[in-house]
């Protein structure tokens, strides 16, 4: 397994760290509505070192932890783990993650390798239940009640500064419902 130091992060290099904000706003299907949480949360990046798929391809990997809590009570409203990957030789991004509710998926996308306008690294990546290469898996009882069908990820990383904004589409309470977070946090 190469390292830090062997291995090409691209963009990934400057996810790891300890990171918090509390500017985050969670906007949440409800039976009759929406329901509007602004949160805190803390999301630690680990080098994880690389990987070799079949001896031809070398995956850059970041392991996360995300923990966001309600303002209003401290409740944990979201639990996620999982991987941002970086393949330096396509240039394709590539975000896996786990949630405790019975619901995985592999996002993807492709990095320009330049900054926006602001100075920012920018991270895009998608998935669909309809998309053969960015998936999405979900136990029976959300395909069957809260059905998740497609997700999009996009961070903006400069310095000690990162921010994000996601819309995951649920088929939820007998509608499709744009499940919305977005958030601000620095480097600890």
């Amino acid at each position: 397994m190469k390292t830090l130091v062997d291995m090409d992060y691209g963009p990934l290099v400057d996810l790891i760290g300890t990171w918090e904000g509390d500017k985050g706003k969670d906007v949440a299907p409800e039976p009759d509505g929406e329901e509007v949480n602004p949160y805190y949360e803390t999301i630690v990046f680990k080098d994880g070192g690389s990987v070799t798929n079949g001896e031809e391809q070398d995956l850059a990997l970041v392991h996360y932890e995300q923990l966001v809590q309600r303002k209003g009570d401290n409740k944990v409203i979201h639990h996620e783990i999982g991987y941002w990957m970086y393949d330096p030789t396509t240039q394709v991004i590539m975000h896996s993650l786990a949630i405790p509710r019975g619901l995985c998926l592999l996002a993807g996308g492709n990095f320009s390798n330049e900054k926006d306008e602001n100075g920012n690294w920018v991270l895009d990546v998608s998935a669909s239940v309809d998309d053969p290469k960015w998936g999405i898996v979900q136990s029976p009882f959300l395909t069957q009640k809260a059905r998740t069908l497609s997700f999009k990820h996009k961070i903006l990383l400069t310095n000690n500064k990162l921010s994000y904004a996601e819309t995951t589409v649920v088929d939820i309470y007998g509608r499709v419902f744009e499940h919305t977070d977005a958030n601000e946090l620095t480097r600890v």
